[in-house]
């Protein structure tokens, strides 16, 4: 029987863990060959193991041009279009105003914004007309968070991307849209807190969330597959928001 990406090229960058690492895993089980990133060797080796099959890993740091350049280099050399981009590598740390540093909002804006902009960007004259383009956003783009501004300041810019590229790409029929997940258990999340700490930052969580839990990587991953499905094909420009309700109420 074949799966809702048969036969689809997909690149996912940030993906040896977390929702990356699930979402990659999905694509493959919907029958895409798959390409994940990842900063650390073990790791991206560790990942491509788990995946099992159809997956290639390449050694990227998303806030280096050069490394794009290369993880495109490596696909161009097997295939000649992507069909599926899911821009997901990022990451934050907590820093109230008052204590924001240079280096913090240069680190936080340099993987999220300005590296997710050249993943799209240098991706360009791989991606197929009719593609699907997957940005990672969160709940915080749409909400305060105490001590976590600059990240949320970078999901906001990820969800105006969608939007003005939805526009810039629309004569090629590529769709851009916004996957903003809530809390989910993931090693990004739990790293945020010294540890030891994570249990309680779960619980915190759960009760801020009216499904009154933190989400399964799986769950977000599903709804990644359906962005990059043709079940969505006529959602374009859009956030979609898998957050229990979080930013919704």
């Amino acid at each position: 029987m074949s799966g809702k990406l048969q036969g689809k090229i997909a690149v996912v960058t940030g993906g040896t863990t977390g929702i990356g690492l699930a979402t990659a895993k999905r694509f493959v089980a919907e029958g895409a060959q798959v390409y994940i990133t990842g900063r650390r060797q073990g790791e991206l080796d560790a990942a491509v193991k788990a995946i099992g099959k159809n997956a290639t890993g390449v050694q990227s740091d998303v806030a280096k041009l050069a490394d794009i350049d290369k993880l495109y280099d490596t696909v161009q050399q097997r295939h000649s279009q992507i069909d599926v981009l899911f821009a997901n590598a990022g990451g934050g740390e907590f820093a109230p105003l008052g204590a924001i540093t240079e280096e913090h909002f240069d680190k936080t804006f340099a993987v999220n914004v300005k590296g997710l902009l050249f993943t799209v960007q240098k991706a360009l004259p791989l991606l197929r007309d009719g593609a699907s383009v997957i940005l990672t956003g969160s709940t915080t783009g749409s909400m305060g968070t105490a001590a976590f501004s600059v990240y949320s300041a970078t999901k906001a810019a990820v969800r105006n991307f969608a939007r003005s590229w939805a526009l810039d790409l629309k004569e090629r029929k590529i769709r851009v849209n916004t996957l903003s997940p809530g809390p989910v258990n993931t090693p990004g999340l739990l790293g945020l807190v010294p540890e030891g700490q994570g249990a309680g930052l779960l619980t915190y969580l759960s009760s801020l969330v009216p499904s009154g839990r933190v989400a399964d990587v799986d769950e977000i991953a599903k709804v990644a597959t359906f962005l990059a499905s043709d079940d969505s094909s006529f959602v374009n420009a859009a956030e979609v928001f898998a957050d229990g309700g979080m930013a919704q109420v």
